[in-house]
């Protein structure tokens, strides 16, 4: 009696733990399913509007490409002014063309200033696109264009990205063959490597399309694409931090809540901190005030704000600045323009 109790014990302890396992297995599957639909479509509010109408004082141009000679399109402004103005280069983010929704535009128009967002080979879904030199051509035969076809001051050329769009600014800074005043990189990739995993890990599809960027095979990340599409294994154009400025910003809560970890802002900061020699370890972010923002997800000192958003962190060493805010994975549009072009 007492063995057949026991039995019968082992095998309901058994069922009981393969139900517990499958519950949970089928919780973690809606979980995983639910973040990751959750993630996309916040990043889809903010990155879509792909095909917006756009202002009629907006022209679309084609530009031919230095390289292969394919046609690049982008939406164009030109200042009516009899003076020089300055000139926004507005990068589109990861998922979207020249014609996605830009609030650069409505600000460069109502300030009468020079305007061009360009295509750059669109979507980075394809080898052509992704920070590859063909796509970083592109943006520099946009600057010729609009160089070409309006006043423009040559020592207020500013280039602003949010997202991709940040990717592709931080690309710029790297291999723009252009004298910049500024680069405005926001929520920006810079280690596609990371990125892969990060996304990968969550379900996101910009797994997917790395692979598609970096011609990789049967599913495995061709590492050595992906390094020479990653700005931070590039070398730092040192020379150029002294005429140009270069400001990273990263909302605290992207990656919680949206598809960018603040960590591909800090790790780029400090990689090119390295590379210029900083010596004052006070100007690095430090792997504890990482922590520490990554852990409380709020300001770990009183640092003012920008706009209506508290500063999170802040860190400068030559011409280049960091900033951690209150939010998520976004650009601040008004606080950018404003940046770029002070008002008088």
């Amino acid at each position: 009696m007492n063995r057949k109790l026991g039995r019968i014990t082992r095998s309901t302890l058994l069922l009981l733990l393969g139900t517990i396992i499958g519950l949970f297995l089928a919780y973690n599957r809606t979980t995983r399913s639910y973040l990751s639909k959750y993630l996309s479509s916040s990043v889809k509010k903010v990155e879509d509007s792909r095909h917006s109408k756009w202002d009629k004082n907006f022209k679309v141009v084609e530009i031919e490409s230095t390289m292969d000679a394919k046609i690049q399109k982008a939406f164009f402004y030109r200042s009516r002014s009899s003076e020089p103005k300055p000139l926004i280069i507005s990068l589109h983010t990861w998922s979207a063309y020249y014609t996605q929704n830009d609030p650069l535009a409505k600000l460069s128009k109502q300030n009468d200033i020079n305007y061009i967002h360009p295509n750059f080979r669109g979507e980075n879904i394809t080898v052509e696109a992704c920070n590859s030199t063909l796509a970083l051509s592109d943006i520099d035969d946009a600057i010729d264009y609009a160089k070409t076809n309006a006043n423009v001051d040559d020592s207020e050329i500013h280039i602003v990205g949010f997202s991709g769009g940040g990717y592709a600014t931080i690309g710029a800074f790297m291999k723009s063959r252009h004298r910049i005043k500024t680069f405005s990189a926001w929520a920006s990739i810079t280690d596609l490597i990371q990125w892969y995993d990060e996304s990968k890990v969550r379900g996101l599809k910009y797994a997917n399309d790395i692979l598609f960027c970096t011609d990789s095979k049967n599913g495995n990340l061709n590492m050595q694409v992906a390094r020479s599409r990653s700005p931070i294994y590039w070398e730092t154009p040192s020379q150029k931090l002294n005429y140009s400025q270069l400001n990273l910003y990263a909302g605290i809560n992207d990656g919680l809540q949206g598809s960018v970890p603040i960590t591909q802002s800090i790790n780029f900061y400090n990689k090119v901190l390295k590379d210029l020699g900083e010596t004052d370890s006070l100007n690095y972010v430090s792997d504890h005030e990482t922590l520490k923002l990554l852990t409380l997800r709020k300001p770990i000192a009183d640092l003012g704000s920008m706009a209506d958003r508290s500063i999170c962190l802040r860190k400068k060493s030559n011409n280049i600045t960091l900033t951690i805010f209150d939010g998520g994975h976004e650009i601040l549009p008004e606080y950018a323009f404003n940046e770029l072009v002070p008002e008088d």
